[in-house]
């Protein structure tokens, strides 16, 4: 008898011990309904290195997988028109105002920021170097006819340069001088590399492809040139597709204060200066 007890005894035991070895804690996190996010992002988050450091992180904490498409910010927002996206990181303030206005976003918010220089060949034929501010240098290059090199591909980026041609009534569409890409900001300064052009870049992309560039920073620092970047939750109104949890956890997640901390930082080991700043929580 008392053996039969002692092995009821086990029996429940282990019938307890399996239970609550698969019966999921309720202290876990609880794992995301839809597993993958797709992420409509900009090339300089791509490009610079940074996604190649935070993705793995976001992915580690929440259980979500990221597919990141790295295209202009002006096609990211059309993905987001269309529901091919479930979240946009983005840096063309003004196109993001009027998809904001257009009802396509739930919430916009301020990530971080770097800035645009100007590069092109140490020869500098245009003179831009002694320009006084970055119109005067777009004056000079378009009055000299030395060769430009736009991304051309309605980014952020393509947005600042012709907003800068707009203001000193340029049109340089057409001309000999103009060479649209329609590529990423990585390739585009491959491009200017290779003919010896001046481009427009966000500092972060240049400096991680510098060293095979043979281009240098030839105007910076304008308070024109500033390059701000936002995270834009999806309204699923506009699309079922949408996976808005997702949105919502990588939106939360670049705010975090962890996450800021690591923008703060990337870039400073390789280059001696971060590549963005963050700014979370901050007017504008």
């Amino acid at each position: 008898m008392k053996l039969f007890k002692a092995a009821s005894f086990s029996l429940v035991a282990f019938a307890f011990a399996l239970l609550t070895t698969f019966v999921p804690s309720t202290s876990q996190a609880a794992e995301p309904a839809v597993k993958t996010i797709i992420l409509a992002t900009t090339t300089s988050t791509q490009d610079s290195g940074l996604l190649d450091e935070l993705i793995p992180m976001f992915e580690k904490q929440t259980g979500y997988m990221v597919k990141t498409i790295a295209v202009g910010s002006g096609q990211a927002m059309k993905m987001g028109e269309r529901g091919e996206a479930d979240v946009l990181l983005v840096h063309s303030p003004a196109a993001e105002k009027k998809f904001m206005e257009e009802g396509y976003g739930v919430t916009r918010k301020i990530v971080m920021h770097n800035d645009f220089v100007i590069v092109g060949p140490p020869s500098d034929p245009a003179k831009i170097k002694a320009a006084k501010t970055t119109e005067d240098a777009f004056k000079n290059i378009a009055e000299s006819g030395s060769l430009f090199i736009s991304r051309g591909d309605n980014s952020g980026t393509n947005a600042k340069e012709l907003g800068i041609w707009k203001a000193i009534s340029v049109t340089p569409a057409g001309q000999k001088w103009y060479q649209p890409t329609g590529l990423g900001m990585g390739q585009t300064l491959n491009v200017a590399a290779e003919k010896n052009g001046y481009t427009l870049t966000d500092r972060a992309t240049y400096l991680a492809f510098k060293k095979n560039l043979g281009l240098v920073i030839l105007k910076e620092g304008d308070p024109i040139l500033l390059n701000v970047y936002h995270v834009i939750e999806l309204n699923p109104a506009k699309s079922p597709k949408i996976n808005i949890a997702g949105g919502k956890a990588f939106a939360d997640f670049m705010l975090a204060k962890k996450t800021q901390k690591v923008i703060s930082k990337f870039g400073i080991a390789k280059y001696g200066s971060p590549l963005f700043f963050p700014d979370a929580g901050k007017k504008e």
